[in-house]
């Protein structure tokens, strides 16, 4: 079956889902603000009305610019539309999804988000993967499954939408504290301890927002924190080992060489998580830590003196 793909952004997440989608024959387009050169037979565009003709549409855009795009988005697609998003972000200190947004600023309803252990180069190059689509659309499921290559990449899906945007969202941050302790030289067994003690906190948070625990500890959440660590060269990874080096949150950015949400991403939790009355001692540190207000060895020594409870 051919598709008419639209993918939105031409970062380098939106550029691999496009040659994806065209490597297995289906017709693409891909809009951004600057026209760009683009290899056949994918077409380029900065009229956001030429995505009206797609059946598939991928939103692949920093939630920082979400709402401005899905407003665009707005006069281009209606019902017809079935939407994918790959954010790993989060809108606001309110921890609005992307799909709440896209909801809020366009008529579409056949939502999903597209996380997991995927990165550009793997799904560009059509290297064996692996992802988690969150919808309540099974015909959604196969579209993505046949626009992006099923031999090549493993899309398993769920209906726990907000759970596999939550936890997306929060492994961005858990790979930047991963890659600091890293840096510093921790052990593995503090890695193991630092990565299942995170996404439990970062979990508890999302099941007060509705999601469940298991999209946690499943391709979204654990699962994708695994590629991370084991060095798929994310820009959070490289983000975490420069803040280690001592460098300032503005530099290392810099360094990390593309935008990075995760920072941003655990300073609302820690405030959402506190009005909730949840502890927060990972997140906390290592957002006092970003911010200059504590060293790395004292926080480690506050993360190692907390009382320790059951798992």
């Amino acid at each position: 079956m051919s598709l008419r793909v639209g993918v939105i952004g031409a970062g380098g997440f939106g550029l691999a889902i496009a040659q994806a989608s065209a490597r297995h024959g289906h017709e693409v387009v891909l809009w951004s603000r600057r026209d760009r050169e683009l290899p056949d037979p994918i077409r380029s565009s900065t009229d956001i009305a030429d995505i009206r003709d797609c059946e598939l549409v991928f939103l692949a855009v920093p939630a920082r610019h979400a709402v401005e795009v899905a407003e665009q988005l707005g006069e281009a697609i209606d019902g017809r539309h079935s939407l994918v998003h790959v954010s790993r972000g989060l809108v606001g200190a309110e921890l609005k999804t992307i799909t709440q947004v896209i909801r809020e600023k366009t008529v579409c309803r056949r939502l999903g988000a597209l996380a997991g252990p995927l990165v550009a180069d793997a799904l560009a190059e059509g290297r064996p993967s692996g992802a988690i689509l969150g919808t309540g659309f099974p015909e959604l499921t196969e579209m993505v499954r046949e626009a992006l290559g099923g031999a090549e990449l493993r899309v398993y899906d769920t209906p726990d939408v907000v759970g596999v945007e939550l936890a997306s969202a929060t492994v961005g941050f858990l790979t930047v504290v991963l890659a600091y302790a890293q840096e510093l030289g921790a052990e593995p067994g503090t890695l193991a301890v630092l990565a299942t003690r995170g996404m439990v906190e970062v979990s508890r948070i999302g099941q007060a927002l509705g999601a469940k625990e298991s999209t946690f500890m499943g391709l979204a959440g654990l699962g994708d924190l695994i590629a991370a660590v084991a060095g798929d060269q994310r820009p959070e990874f490289r983000l975490g080992r420069a803040l280690a080096k001592g460098i300032d949150l503005s530099n290392a950015v810099g360094e990390a060489g593309a935008y990075v949400e995760g920072i941003e991403v655990a300073r609302h939790l820690m405030e959402h998580a506190r009005r909730l009355g949840l502890p927060t001692p990972i997140s906390s540190t290592f957002v006092a830590v970003s911010d200059g207000r504590m060293s790395s060895d004292d926080a480690i020594q506050a993360l190692m003196e907390r009382r320790v409870g059951k798992e």
